[in-house]
């Protein structure tokens, strides 16, 4: 009788759950204790895996600052894709980038809450080369919405992703900023809080 092997799609799942069990563990350990106290070791065992397990998924604890960038332009596409015909384009970059955003909340974005001081210079530059992914990649989704004969379309389409996700790092300062002063932090607050003041600006104050 032929030896009984595991589905493919059974091992990625449980990959996927060791490398989301590491970014939790992680994320946890970088909020109650910070990025520079934190160890290797301590994120493996808060995941209650071994450390060799650890360098198969991250090569580093700096990996684990940066959401995966593939599987994040998936989640900002898909998300971007669902949403109604009713939003404008900036609502649906914004609601996209919420739903992606809230995937990674309870790992490794805790950490960006940070100041950066405890982030390597090259976790920064990571992180930076990420957003300009980003907004290529949302550029792009954005203007397959606006309509084909808009004139400077490629441009509206630039300045919305640019836009959507400018609130999103300005969050990520506030949150620093806010935290290195000892001042509460509600990050599940603070995105949507930005989308309604970018959605706003301009506006005549009441």
């Amino acid at each position: 009788m032929p030896e009984r092997t595991e589905k493919p799609g059974l091992r990625e799942r449980k990959k996927e759950e060791t490398r989301r069990g590491l970014r939790e563990a992680a994320g946890r350990l970088f909020a109650e204790h910070g990025f520079a106290q934190t160890t290797v070791a301590d994120i493996a065992a808060e995941a209650n895996v071994s450390e060799r397990t650890f360098f198969r998924y991250f090569d580093s604890k700096e990996a684990l600052l940066l959401p995966d960038g593939i599987e994040l332009f998936a989640r900002i596409e898909e998300a971007f894709l669902a949403r109604p015909d009713s939003d404008t384009p900036l609502e649906a970059a914004c609601g996209a980038i919420t739903d992606a955003v809230s995937y990674f909340a309870a790992s490794s974005l805790t950490a960006l809450a940070h100041p950066l001081g405890e982030i390597r210079e090259q976790a920064r530059e990571g992180l930076s080369r990420q957003f300009q992914q980003f907004e290529a990649r949302l550029t792009a989704l954005v203007l397959e919405r606006l309509p084909e004969a808009e004139p400077d379309a490629d441009l509206r389409a630039a300045v919305i992703a640019n836009c959507a996700l400018g609130a999103a790092r300005a969050v990520l300062r506030t949150l620093r900023d806010r935290r290195t002063a000892g001042v509460p932090v509600e990050p599940d607050r603070l995105l949507p809080q930005a989308f309604t003041f970018l959605t706003t600006i301009g506006a005549t104050p009441s």
